[in-house]
């Protein structure tokens, strides 16, 4: 009978073994099957990757920078025209000579 009970241990070790072994390639599959899904909603909704993040990023960064840059050279024209005294002074114009009064008619 040890015969017996021993066959019917392997039998249930190896049924559980299959038992595993199956469970194991369900777990694989599931996985793939949401992982696929997942990208699937990703790229749906038009994500942004990081490195495109990152750039983007930097390019605000540097145009920021360079419009502060902008500004600060703005100002300081700005004040160097205010102290020209822009437009330039200039002195008041002639008196216009006053009209010719009646003349009289040549003599001959």
């Amino acid at each position: 009978m040890t015969q017996t009970q021993n066959r019917f241990f392997d039998e249930i070790a190896r049924l559980m073994n299959d038992a595993a072994g199956v469970a194991s390639g369900v777990r694989r599959e599931l996985d793939t099957l949401v992982r696929t899904q997942a990208d699937r909603v990703l790229r749906d909704l038009d994500l942004v990757k990081r490195e495109e993040f990152e750039a983007a990023k930097e390019m605000a960064r540097l145009a920021r920078e360079e419009n502060e840059a902008l500004q600060a050279r703005v100002a300081a024209l700005e004040a160097r025209l205010a102290a020209s005294a822009w437009p330039p002074a200039t002195s008041p114009p002639a008196p216009e000579p006053p009209p010719p009064g009646p003349t009289q008619p040549p003599t001959m």
